[in-house]
C-alpha cells in the first residue's frame, strides 16, 4: 500500500503543448497501491558520494534529473535502472521511493503519476551520449555531478522540486554505506 507522509504540495504547470496541468506531490515510502497503468515516468535523485547526477538535454533541452518513461512490461525499478544506465552510464546500487506527483490534465481530466526515487549510483565507465529514442531529439548530451544544495543553479521546479531534493538529501543521509 502507498504510504503517504506529510501534506501534499499543489502547483500548476503549463506543458510545451500549451495544456495546463494540476500537480499534487506526496512524499511516499512505497508506490504500492498506485495504478501501475497510470504510472508514466520514473526519475531518480542519483547520488555519487554526496553529489547528485544531473543531465542536460532531453525534451526540455535543459538540465534536470535522470529518468524517463516506463516501457511495456517493465517494473518501476527496472525502468529506473534502465533509464539511469541509458542517460548517465551509471549503475543503481540502491534505491528507495521519495514520493510521487499526481498529474491532472485540466482539459481532459486525465490523471497519471510521476514517481521519484533516491538512488546510490556508480559509473560503469566514461559517460556516453544517450541516443534518445532515435526519432525525436531527446538525447542526454552531458551529465554533471553537483552539490545538491546548488541544484537551482541548473533547474527550479518550484516548491515540489525543492521538496523532492530535500527529501532525497534526508533519505540519502540515512542510507547505510
Amino acid at each position: 500500500m502507498t504510504v503517504e507522509i506529510g501534506d501534499k504540495i499543489t502547483q500548476s504547470f503549463k506543458g510545451g503543448n500549451g495544456v495546463e496541468y494540476s500537480l499534487e506531490y506526496f512524499d511516499a515510502d512505497s508506490f504500492e497501491g498506485l495504478e501501475y497503468e497510470k504510472c508514466k515516468q520514473v526519475y531518480g535523485v542519483c547520488f555519487v558520494d554526496d553529489e547528485i547526477v544531473i543531465g542536460y538535454g532531453g525534451m526540455k533541452r535543459g538540465w534536470g534529473l535522470i529518468g524517463g518513461s516506463i516501457e511495456a512490461g517493465e517494473t518501476l525499478e527496472e525502468t529506473l535502472s534502465r533509464e539511469i544506465k541509458e542517460e548517465s552510464n551509471m549503475q543503481v546500487l540502491y534505491s528507495q521511493p521519495i514520493g510521487y506527483q499526481k498529474v491532472t490534465d485540466t482539459v481532459s481530466g486525465d490523471v497519471f503519476y510521476q514517481l521519484r526515487y533516491v538512488c546510490e549510483v556508480r559509473p560503469f565507465g566514461e559517460f556516453v551520449i544517450d541516443g534518445g529514442d532515435g526519432v525525436t531529439d531527446k538525447a542526454i548530451m552531458e551529465i554533471k555531478l553537483i552539490d545538491p544544495d546548488k541544484y537551482k543553479d541548473y533547474f527550479d521546479w518550484g516548491e515540489i522540486g525543492e521538496r523532492i531534493i530535500r527529501r532525497a538529501m534526508e533519505l540519502h543521509k540515512n542510507i547505510e554505506k
